[in-house]
């Protein structure tokens, strides 16, 4: 159970207070509601670029590291087609300064044509090491146009091309951080040896006179239903023929959401899973395979992707994947497997309020599903998820036309 006080200031921004005193470490967490999906198709890979932009410089601050190193902190962030999340670590007595260096990046990034020039020469660089230079790179630039028609799912964080980031403007780069980088569109939370009404002080002194900006609403366009097989077919210097295999699913917050994570546990969490032992270990098709959910915030994807042992034929690899998901389909999970697979994850659960980090993060994100206390119920809804509920899942998920199917051959 993590405990926390939740207020919100007079200009929307939501604050959440976790009290630790275990730890002489303090954490603060910024979760900004923008993700790839809020991205112009035709200007994608913005929400990657800020994560970037903004260790560049701020108003005040013309270096932002330099001065957490100096007490003691480090920090970093992440993109994901949903969200931006940057966090900080620090001595608990020094967490003022997270307060001065995030609110200060969130009033005004400096804006510089230099940090523009050398964060957009990073992007590419990245884009180009780990997308397009590296076997299997890009498999995300290919799987999601592939599965999505008209979601902006339908590219990847990094971006649609090269170009759109190699292209951008400063005004293009101000205009998307007056839309999205506001107290209405973030969650602060933070966590530690610290104390709640010392915390309601500093937010609002460093927080409370940032403007709110303008309310974001988002409208996006919602993807079709998937009524028809969808392949592609992709040579290049790889070392071992790949499969990915891509199903529409639910929302992370469907109530269908839980069933579905168990089931890729089901699949291929550990050496007993049913992936690894029947088409891994026993009939050797595959030299590696998993199945995983992207838990995405709109219409997400179920995918199992493989790389084949050498001289297996691609027919019968993929046949291989359709047994076992027709057997989830028509056949009950049995008590026992069904009892390790949730104990599993009410381990990593266990594990994940033992962090501060991991706790300050999971707090910002569930209050952005709707309440930051689902976090403390998700153990109880895997538990309640039945035999029948897997099986329904996969029957109502696991068909050709709702398929959508990469195969990525090495060259001859």
């Amino acid at each position: 159970m993590v405990s926390f006080t939740r207020f919100t200031l007079d200009n929307g921004l939501k604050v959440l207070v976790h009290e630790d005193p275990t730890t002489p470490m303090a954490v603060l967490n910024v979760l900004y509601d923008v993700g790839a999906r809020d991205e112009n198709p035709g200007q994608t890979g913005f929400a990657h670029l800020f994560e970037h932009l903004m260790f560049g410089g701020s108003l005040n601050i013309p270096s932002y590291d330099e001065p957490l190193q100096r007490v003691g902190g480090e920090n970093n962030a992440f993109t994901s087609n949903d969200i931006t999340n940057y966090y900080l670590t620090l001595p608990s007595e020094n967490v003022e300064t997270a307060f001065w260096l995030e609110s200060d990046r969130m009033l005004s990034l400096a804006f510089t044509e230099k940090s523009l020039e050398v964060q957009r020469n990073v992007v590419c660089e990245e884009f180009k090491q780990r997308y397009l230079n590296q076997p299997y790179g890009d498999v995300w630039l290919k799987l999601r146009p592939l599965a999505y028609r008209e979601h902006p799912y339908r590219w990847a964080t990094i971006g649609k091309e090269l170009s759109h980031i190699e292209q951008a403007t400063m005004d293009d780069v101000k205009a998307f951080f007056r839309k999205h980088y506001n107290p209405k569109n973030a969650i602060v939370v933070v966590g530690g040896n610290v104390k709640t009404d010392d915390m309601k002080v500093m937010a609002e002194k460093w927080f409370g006179s940032i403007p709110s900006g303008p309310r974001y609403d988002r409208d996006l366009p919602q993807e079709p239903e998937q009524t028809e097989a969808r392949t592609e077919t992709v040579k290049a210097d790889v070392p071992l023929d790949a499969i990915y295999m891509a199903f529409k699913m639910g929302r992370r917050t469907d109530p269908d959401y839980y069933a579905f994570d168990l089931l890729s546990d089901i699949l291929s969490r550990g050496k007993s899973s049913r992936l690894y032992n029947s088409l891994l270990k026993e009939k050797q098709l595959f030299s590696e395979i998993n199945a995983y959910n992207m838990g995405s915030l709109d219409t997400g994807l179920f995918v199992i992707e493989g790389k084949l042992s050498e001289g297996t034929p691609m027919e019968e690899a993929e046949a291989g994947i359709w047994t076992e998901l027709q057997r989830l389909a028509t056949e009950p999970v049995g008590e026992a497997e069904l009892t390790k697979v949730k104990n599993k994850v009410e381990s990593t659960m266990a594990f994940s309020e033992m962090s501060l980090l991991d706790k300050a993060m999971n707090l910002a994100f569930y209050e952005l599903l709707g309440d930051a206390n689902l976090f403390n119920e998700e153990t109880s809804r895997y538990h309640a998820v039945q035999a029948a509920d897997i099986m329904q899942a996969a029957a109502a998920t696991f068909t050709k036309e709702k398929s959508s199917i990469l195969y990525y051959l090495k060259n001859a």
